[in-house]
């Protein structure tokens, strides 16, 4: 298992507020519906913020093999 970063994320002023509520969301939203807005929220970081697209899917948990386009 991953680690994930999130509960860091979450209380960190360098995240954009949005994102921050959007991860308190994605961690008590139903095991279906997480993957997919984690990878949401990792494509937000990766587009608003100078953090790759790998380490923004690291730092929500997820592989970092994916994309973020």
């Amino acid at each position: 298992m991953p680690l994930s970063m999130t509960p860091l994320l979450m209380y960190s002023d360098a995240v954009p507020l949005d994102i921050r509520t959007a991860l308190r969301a994605a961690s008590s939203a139903p095991a279906e519906r997480r993957h997919a807005e984690l990878a949401s929220i990792a494509k937000q970081l990766y587009a608003r913020t100078s953090i790759d697209c790998r380490d923004a899917r690291e730092l929500v948990g997820l592989d970092g093999n994916g994309h973020c386009s």
